[in-house]
Formats: structure tokens, sequence, C-alpha cells
């Protein structure tokens, strides 16, 4: 089967990718040259852990290319991934859908047989249909199925998420799209991953719903460790305690700064603009993202009490660890370091800071944060140091040789990776989330 993957960003490329891997006939497709030319000289444009070998040996076997020209991408394709972004709209917070609209319009104009368009990105209930109607437009003289299938990929472990799903959802609205949908995911039946048909509107707001309900989930446990700290509780035992319950579950209950990224804070952006639209408001939705957003500069505030308050703040140094939303991504969309930098320097604090591997994209976002070339040189002077992203490069930091290189030793571990007793016993002044 040939497959194009029109955008080839971090949900194209991983797709497409691993697709090729499957056995298909994948050709990606990105407007942008450079682009295509770095993928065909091997250089990957995002950091996620095993992609670039994913790719070099698909390449290699020749089940993956890359190009330019969406007619040329297409041709022949029997499944035509629309992967594009759909950022914030500047003004409103509704999904920007005109990459999305500007795709169909080409495949309309360059089409030239049968084909299931498959809405890959992540759009507003109805965008399917839009899709739909601007195919109709171009009054082709085939069939052809508007189909969504919304991406469920972790950053940081993306491809084992495409490969090992826990479900594929699919919404179609014809037997053609079911049917091709199924011949192109056939290779994971063996791993015996569902596939689930719904409507095509019912699957466009499966992700939504998906993700507004994860983002609740860590915002509920990070209030939760508020009241820790104030009644004297431990954030991590009431995590533990509650995830148990197989129906609430373990995962999305760590404490921490706030959630970023590429997903969660356009998508319950997005999801509340559609519920108004519809007269149909998310109350719940709302207060996480209200809390969500004041949290990230909160834990300035957080960083600044370690060292004694606003006044004692001004003219220390800090050293921020980990800069990207999450480890194992380069990723600094909505990151929760950006707004606890600048709540720092708004403070007089001087800020300094390492990431392994965000710092090419974490530089032009934090114009007044020094980038050290290492952990220990960030450190280095510093009047306190603050986790900030629980990289594994940071779960074992020399504590001993810290004491030595900073000014003073105070650790704030915004992600409660150290146990208080063993780094108070190295003799930090130690501060966590919601442990007292």
């Amino acid at each position: 089967m040939k497959i194009a993957m029109v955008g080839s960003g971090y949900v194209g490329l991983v797709s497409g990718a691993c697709l090729a891997d499957f056995g298909h006939e994948v050709v990606c497709i990105d407007k942008d040259p450079g682009k295509i030319e770095r993928l065909n000289a091997g250089i990957m444009p995002i950091y996620e852990p095993g992609l670039a070998e994913l790719v070099a040996g698909n390449v290699k076997a020749g089940r993956l290319s890359f190009t330019t020209s969406l007619a040329e991408g297409i041709d022949g394709a029997s499944a035509i991934f629309i992967a594009v972004g759909t950022p914030s709209r500047r003004g409103d917070g509704h999904a920007d859908l005109s990459f999305v609209y500007a795709v169909a319009e080409e495949i309309g104009q360059n089409l030239k047989g049968p084909a299931v368009i498959v809405t890959k990105s992540t759009v507003p209930v109805g965008t399917g249909d839009a899709v739909e109607r601007i195919l109709g437009e171009a009054n082709l003289p085939f069939r052809f199925a508007v189909v969504s299938n919304p991406e469920f990929l972790r950053e940081g472990a993306a491809i084992g998420d495409f490969k090992r799903p826990d479900r594929i959802v699919v919404g179609a609205e014809d037997e053609f799209g079911q049917q091709v949908m199924q011949d192109v995911y056939r290779p994971l039946f063996l791993n015996q991953a569902p596939l689930i048909f719904t409507s095509r509107r019912s699957s466009e707001l499966i992700k939504y719903a998906a993700n507004a309900f994860l983002a609740t989930k860590i915002t509920f446990i990070n209030e939760i460790a508020d009241l820790c700290e104030k009644v004297g509780g431990n954030v991590q035992d009431v995590a533990r305690g509650i995830g148990l319950d197989n129906r609430i579950g373990s995962k999305f209950l760590h404490a921490g700064p706030g959630y970023g990224g590429s997903c969660f804070p356009k998508d319950t952006l997005a999801l509340l603009k559609t519920a108004e639209d519809y007269d149909s408001p998310l109350r719940i939705v709302e207060a996480v993202a209200k809390v969500n957003e004041s949290r990230k500069r909160a834990m300035g505030r957080k960083v600044i009490d370690a060292l004694g308050g606003l006044d004692a703040a001004r003219g220390k140094k800090v050293a921020l660890l980990g800069l990207t939303f999450k480890p194992n991504t380069d990723d600094m969309r909505d990151a929760p370091a950006i707004a606890i930098a600048q709540a720092l320097i708004d403070a007089g604090v001087t800020v300094s800071a390492y990431d392994p591997e965000g710092m090419d994209m974490a530089a032009p976002l934090m114009p007044g944060v020094e980038m050290a070339t290492n952990v220990y040189a960030a450190i280095e002077g510093a009047d306190a140091m603050a986790l900030v992203t629980e990289w594994d490069a940071f779960r074992a930091l020399d504590l001993d040789r810290i004491r030595t290189i900073a000014r003073a030793a105070v650790l704030v571990d915004l992600r409660n990776v150290y146990r208080p007793d063993e780094v108070r016993a190295k003799g930090f002044t130690y501060t966590s989330i919601g442990r007292t």
C-alpha cells in the first residue's frame, strides 16, 4: 500500500516512519525545502529516541522517502494523511485550521484516483465535514472518503506508542474509508491493538476529550500537593493511595510545576472554544486551564521563597536543571521553565540553565537566561538550583561536588526526584512539591 503523509513534523514524521516500518511505501511531504533536504541527509528536525535509526533503516530499505511536491507524493496513494500543525489562533484561541484546509484544497487539485484522506492533525469537531466539502468542490470524478484518525503519541515514547497503541480510533462515514484504514493498520492486528470505528465527529472529539481528562488529572494532583503542604501530608503517598484504585489509575498523578508541550495547552483551549461556540460550557476544563497557567509562575515564587523571599532573592543566582516540558524531547512549547525563569528574572534573580536536549530550542525563548554547557557549569556559583524537568541525567547528581561549586546548598525539587532525608543529610536546604 502506498501512503502519503502531508506534514513532516512530529506527528507526520513519526507516523510515516512507523507505517513504513510495517511494510507500507510511505512518502512524507513538506513545504519546507530545508527540512526535506535535512531529512534526505538523515538529519532529524526533532529529538525523539530511536527516530533517526527508524528513518534511516526505512529509507535504506526503499520504503520511506521525502519530497516537497504534494502532487508527486500523493500520486498513486491509497491513503493520504494530513498531519500539519493546528496551533492556537491568535486573538481567540481557536485551533488554526488554515494549514489543514490549504492541504485539502491542494489534494483536490492534484488527486488522480480513489483515495482516503485522513485527518491525523488534532482538529475540532466538524473539521472532517469541512475537508469533505472542500474536496467535493473539486468535482473529483472518482470515489474518495474523509476519515478522522487522531494520534495519541507521547513525546519521548512516540514510536512505542504508535507500534503498541492502547487503541486506534477511526472516524469513518462509509465502508470504503473503513476498509482502507483496516488495511493501513492490519500489521497491528498481531499486537491485538483494538481498532475502534466511530462517527467522524466522535473521533475528532475523542482526541480533545482524552487530552482534557489527562490535563485534569495533572492539575488535580498539583492542587492536592498544595493542600498536602498546608496540612502535613505527602502527595506521593496520596497519589499512590488513589492511583491503585483501578477506576482512577496511577498515570498522570505526579505532582509538578504544571503541564506544557504541544498538546495539552492548545487542545484544552481549542476544546473550550468549541464548547463556547455550541453553548455547552466545560467548567471543569476551564478551571484546569486557569489553574495550570497560574501554577507555572507560582513555581517561580516557590524558588524565590527558598532564597528567603523577594528582598533576599534580588541579586542572587538560580540554576534551572531541565527546560523542556518533559524529558526525552527537545520540545519547549509552553514549558513551565519559561514562566519560572521569567518570574525569577522579574524578581531580580540571575538565571542559568542546562538541558540535555532542549538548549537550542530554549535559547530564543529565554533571552535573559544564561545557557550553560553542562549541569555543573549551570550550578557553579548559584545560590539555589531548581530541578524543573526530570531528565535521567539529573537523578543522581554529585551533591558533594555541588556543595563545593555552588554558593549555597539549596535544592528546589519541582519533580520530587530526590528523597528529602538523603538530600538534607548532605547539608542541603531542600524543598519539594507536596511533601513536608
